[in-house]
């Protein structure tokens, strides 16, 4: 006998992105969508236009999820890190 019950998928267990993450998806947006991703994140973080950010690959809404203090945050954390040590 087939069981007929309703299966659920729960998403509030998965862990949500974080910035390093949403970073390196919107960076490769950008890129296959033919931008230039330093300038067009630049621009995002100085203006908190998101029409910097592409729509492609649900980027925009991406990056919007985290705050730009936090997105700049971890990019000095990551340049500090990879050239400063």
């Amino acid at each position: 006998m087939r069981d007929t019950t309703t299966q659920f998928f729960d998403v509030s267990n998965l862990p949500a992105p974080g910035a390093a993450e949403i970073i390196a998806e919107v960076y490769d947006a950008l890129t296959k969508k033919g931008y230039n991703p330093n300038s067009q994140l630049i621009g995002y973080i100085i203006s908190g236009d998101p029409t910097y950010i592409t729509s492609y690959n649900n980027a925009r809404t991406l990056i919007m999820k985290i705050d730009r203090d936090e997105l700049l945050e971890e990019l000095l954390n990551n340049y500090i890190e990879t050239k400063l040590r």
